[in-house]
C-alpha cells in the first residue's frame, strides 16, 4: 500500500496531524464517510497496482460509519473528518464537540433486557488495530482508528 493517500483537497485543510489535531472537514453523514473511505482506499490501490481486499474495505467503512454515527449521536456533532492510508492500514479520524470518552455499554441492562444501540464503540475497538482518543485544544475530542487493509 502507499504510505499516505489523502482525500481530495475539497475535504482537506492542512493542519498538523502530529500535533494531535484532526482539523479536516468532511462528510456530515455516515454514508458520506463510507463513500470517502471507499474512494481513498480504491485510489490508493489503483495508484499502487495492488488488489483491494473487500473485507478490509468493509471493515474500514464500518469503523468510519460507527465513529461518524457516535460523533453525531453522542458527541454533539462531527466537527472534522480525515481518512488516509498509512502503511498497510487506513487511518480514520473523526472529531466531535464532546470531551466525554466513548464507553462500551453492557449487552444487557440490570433487568436482563438488551438496550438498543451501544454496539458502535465495541465494533470500532474490535476492527481497528490501534485506537486513540485525544482531547482537542479548542474542546472536544478526536478519535483515530487504524484499520488493517490486509
Amino acid at each position: 500500500m502507499c504510505e499516505k493517500h489523502r482525500t481530495d483537497s475539497d475535504f482537506l485543510i492542512e493542519q498538523s496531524y502530529a500535533a494531535g489535531l484532526c482539523a479536516h472537514p468532511g462528510p456530515c453523514e455516515p454514508a458520506d464517510a463510507r463513500r470517502v473511505v471507499e474512494r481513498v482506499i480504491s485510489e490508493c490501490c489503483r495508484s499502487t497496482h495492488t488488489r483491494c481486499d473487500a473485507h478490509a474495505l468493509s471493515d474500514a467503512q464500518l469503523v468510519a460509519s460507527e465513529l461518524t454515527t457516535n460523533a453525531i449521536l453522542h458527541g454533539g456533532g462531527m466537527t472534522d473528518f480525515h481518512v488516509d492510508v498509512v502503511g498497510r492500514g487506513v487511518r480514520v479520524c473523526v472529531s466531535d464537540r464532546s470531551d466525554r470518552l466513548p464507553v462500551a455499554r453492557p449487552p444487557v441492562d440490570r433487568q436482563g433486557r438488551r438496550p438498543s444501540g451501544g454496539r458502535g464503540w465495541p465494533i470500532v475497538c474490535r476492527l481497528a488495530q490501534d485506537v486513540q482518543v485525544c482531547d482537542l485544544p479548542s474542546g472536544g475530542k478526536c478519535i483515530t482508528a487504524v484499520v488493517p487493509l490486509t
